[in-house]
């Protein structure tokens, strides 16, 4: 059993570039896994464009790992983001952790790219495939509903072989996609109960069709805070996420200390879960820096624990 955990980030909350990349070093050097980026083009909060962060990664940091979370794959050409995907693997020597979803129907994100949300599904199943047939064979003939390749090619090919591929999403077309294309599993904002039938959905079928999908490629996250529930920046994170879920927040989030925080990965854990995406509910550069240090210091060794071979952490 590997247990695992990365940060993950939605909105730019730090005051400038200078601030991201101090906190980019302090996850690279303080033994973080991997740094997930959230995907979201049209809005008025300050966000990052995910596939630039992904190569801008690749340039700043030696050992980190870093991930989508996750691409929408219904929005975005297959064949350039194959080629974007493996050109940033080959330049981190391996360090991609590629992850799609088919992205929202009420997103802006079509509207404004003039993308019909309609066939999203479909496009991204048919994506998937392309991905992954064009990272590990030398010609690609593919004749589907969206997409058509006639001996297509792309070089150099991706370091890692075969290359990862996280699939998200919860419906019945995610878990058939999940099943046939993925080499793992990220849930959205979703809570332990929620998660539990699409990893057991995944299991069954991934045997059916006689895949082999490592049972510890299921992954999940909360947002965490080490301070009071009080504190309003707490209130605002949890209005917020109460208006998008449509229901009270919880069951997302831990604030508190690490037994609170722990509390919430165990009941992930029971639910099949074993790879995190723990997101910092912080605002400025100083708030991100200490929630992520806390995180390093406090929650890290305890989640490290929960292996029964661990590692020790590398020191800061």
């Amino acid at each position: 059993m590997s247990i695992g955990a990365g940060i993950g980030i939605a909105n730019f909350t730090f005051d400038d570039a200078k601030g991201f990349w101090q906190w980019v070093d302090l996850c690279d050097s303080g033994g973080v896994d991997s740094i997930w980026q959230s995907d979201r083009i049209i809005g008025a909060d300050d966000n990052l464009e995910c596939m630039s962060v992904m190569a801008a990664l690749t340039g700043r940091t030696k050992r980190l790992k870093f991930g989508m979370n996750v691409a929408s794959l219904g929005l975005r050409d297959p064949v350039l983001t194959a080629k974007a995907c493996a050109t940033i693997d080959v330049l981190s020597e391996g360090r991609l952790l590629p992850a799609f979803g088919v992205g929202s129907a009420v997103s802006r994100d079509y509207v404004a790219t003039g993308t019909p949300t309609k066939g999203r599904g479909e496009r991204a199943a048919e994506g998937l495939e392309i991905l992954t047939r064009l990272w590990s064979e030398d010609k690609v003939n593919f004749t589907g509903k969206h997409y058509q390749l006639i001996d297509a090619t792309i070089a150099p090919k991706p370091v890692q072989k075969p290359m990862p591929l996280w699939v998200g999403g919860s419906a019945q077309q995610a878990i058939e996609r999940t099943a046939r294309w993925g080499t793992g599993w990220q849930a959205g904002i979703e809570n332990a109960d929620d998660i539990r039938p699409v990893i057991d959905g995944i299991k069954v079928r991934t045997e059916a069709l006689g895949r082999l999908m490592d049972p510890d490629h299921f992954g999940a996250g909360f947002g965490f805070r080490f301070g009071s529930p009080d504190e309003p920046i707490v209130a605002r994170y949890n209005q917020l996420l109460s208006a998008r879920l449509g229901k009270p927040a919880s069951g997302f989030t831990a604030v508190g200390d690490t037994d609170e925080m722990m509390t919430l990965a165990r009941e992930f854990l029971a639910a099949g879960a074993r790879k995190f995406i723990l997101r910092p509910i912080a605002s400025g550069t100083a708030d991100m820096l200490n929630q992520t240090k806390l995180m390093i210091e406090r929650l890290m060794p305890e989640i490290d624990a929960l292996n029964p071979n661990r590692k020790t952490r590398p020191k800061n």
